[in-house]
């Protein structure tokens, strides 16, 4: 293929050194019909150029273009009518599967090569790559630029971010949030895509604009639809249905594999992860890379925009904010599942256990599981609250759960994982003071969850001052009755004939022994 430096070399040989055509030919390796062909046009347009003694920007262009070839005529030799209607019918069911949510099985072109040849079809690689490239032209689609109105529209999607937390490689899932007006992003770092860290998201996001917007844009998440009816239709999930009636916006869905109608959101999980996690991926906690990721989002949002002739996205926001809906108290962003408790008296949500009272064993007790925590409760009283677990087959047993059991088996306390996952100060007590004595310790744990740990830590501390030797459940009884602690498992009855005469007989005792000591001064 002759290229633009060769077409000036003939030109130049031949009008300017005076070469003939045999010549040049010998010189350049070229046909002759090829140099002739370009001679005869060079002379042709030239003097065209110089009869009408006038600018033509047409001409000029023809005589400095660069060798063209008309490919146009040329007849495919192997690509026949046959094969274009077996490459049309793949690429039609791979349209099919994006439609059924299978867009992860569809047919590459190497695929759709294989299984042309496998069907005894003769033909190349390339030319399959060509004709799937040249049937893509022929649907192009053209774009429609939209002018967004204030408060009117904001997109969210989800991406995934691979982060080092503590030493651990972790995947997590960040949403991300987009005003159309302003490109204002906010985002949030979760352990998972499920319901309760969608509604955290949005409600995390409402209260960061102050405001409502009165449209959200999706994509076709599990987490907003329940199913598909039909190719168009989509059933929303009840969660979202009442996130939308709750703060008083509507929604809609983006088509099936068109992630460019909400090109702003796109873009932005693009750009946000990118920009704050391409030079810090390491973190001692997850919420020390939440914290640094809303730093990072301070710096994004107030970086000058060239679409918005030079604005910021902070400051389109607060032009937005005027025509926001008015913000209600924040949501309830809890998944609720009912759940049976097992017979170690703990309940299961995604892989992992939590424990409640045992005396619920068997029964069914509701479970609001929020992204940092689950509360449980029984006929609508909490029965247990603890922080939420995202490893495989973990435990958060509260040994307070399980006093009841404990008392019948105290054998059982020292190797169990409540035992385990107890507080340091009382594994320290119990080392020190009560092996071999679990079944008090089991009271002085139920003593405990009545008057509070701090309460025992002090009383345990006064005695060892007093004598280590000391330390035992009565005495730790006796001084957190001392100090008028109201509690009735411990406490004596106030108002008993005895305790008053036994206050009157120390009241007594305690002035003779200042009367005593009194004299001994002044008799020294």
């Amino acid at each position: 293929m002759l290229k633009l430096i060769d077409k000036q070399k003939i030109i130049i040989k031949y009008f300017n050194e005076g070469f003939s055509k045999r010549k040049i030919e010998r010189e350049l390796h070229i046909s002759r019909k090829t140099i002739r062909r370009y001679i005869d046009e060079y002379e042709k347009k030239k003097s065209q150029l110089m009869e009408q003694k006038a600018e033509d920007i047409g001409l000029i262009t023809d005589i400095c273009q660069k060798p063209r070839y008309n490919t146009s005529n040329r007849a495919k030799v192997k690509l026949n009518e046959q094969i274009i209607q077996r490459i049309n019918f793949f690429l039609k069911e791979n349209q099919n599967k994006k439609a059924s949510g299978r867009s992860k099985q569809v047919m590459k072109k190497i695929d759709i090569h294989e299984a042309l040849i496998s069907e005894g079809f003769d033909i190349g690689y390339t030319t399959v790559c060509c004709a799937i490239t040249d049937i893509a032209k022929q649907s192009k689609e053209a774009f429609i630029r939209q002018e967004h109105i204030p408060g009117q529209t904001a997109e969210f999607d989800w991406g995934e971010v691979k982060l080092i937390i503590g030493q651990k490689q972790a995947i997590l899932q960040m949403s991300v949030f987009t005003t159309a007006y302003g490109n204002y992003c906010y985002a949030d770092l979760y352990c998972n895509q499920k319901t309760e860290s969608f509604l955290d998201s949005h409600a995390n996001f409402f209260e960061e604009v102050g405001g409502i917007h009165k449209e959200i844009l999706y994509d076709n998440a599990r987490t907003v639809i329940a199913r598909f009816v039909g190719r168009n239709h989509k059933e929303p999930t009840g969660e979202l249905l009442k996130l939308s009636a709750y703060y008083n916006f509507s929604f809609r869905f983006c088509n099936i594999s068109r992630a460019n109608e909400k090109g702003h959101v796109e873009r932005s999980v693009e750009y946000v992860r990118r920009k704050v996690f391409s030079r810090r991926d390491k973190f001692e906690s997850l919420d020390a890379a939440r914290l640094y990721l809303k730093e990072k989002l301070v710096e994004l949002n107030q970086k000058p925009q060239i679409l918005l002739n030079g604005s910021t996205a902070m400051e389109m926001l607060n032009v937005e904010r005027a025509h926001l809906y008015l913000k209600p108290p924040r949501y309830d962003c809890a998944r609720k599942v009912e759940a049976r408790v097992n017979k170690y008296s703990c309940i299961g949500l995604g892989g992992c256990y939590y424990s409640v009272p045992d005396s619920f064993v068997g029964e069914f007790v509701t479970v609001k599981a929020y992204p940092d925590r689950i509360i449980c409760f029984y006929k609508d009283e909490m029965v247990a609250s603890h922080k939420r677990l995202y490893g495989n087959h973990e435990w958060k047993v509260d040994i307070n759960h399980y006093i009841r059991t404990l008392k019948i088996k105290p054998g059982a306390l020292a190797q169990s994982t409540a035992f385990a996952q107890m507080e340091s100060s009382l594994k320290n007590i119990y080392n020190k003071y009560f092996i071999g004595s679990e079944k008090r310790f089991v009271e002085l744990l139920e003593m405990a969850g009545e008057i509070g740990l701090a309460k025992i830590e002090d009383a345990v501390a006064e005695l060892e001052e007093i004598n280590p030797g000391l330390v035992d459940l009565d005495k730790i009884i006796v001084i957190c009755s001392r100090k008028k602690e109201s509690f009735e498992c411990f406490r004596q009855r106030e108002n008993s004939q005895i305790e008053k005469s036994s206050r009157e007989m120390l009241f007594l005792y305690s002035q003779m022994l200042e009367s005593c000591h009194s004299f001994e001064e002044v008799k020294v």
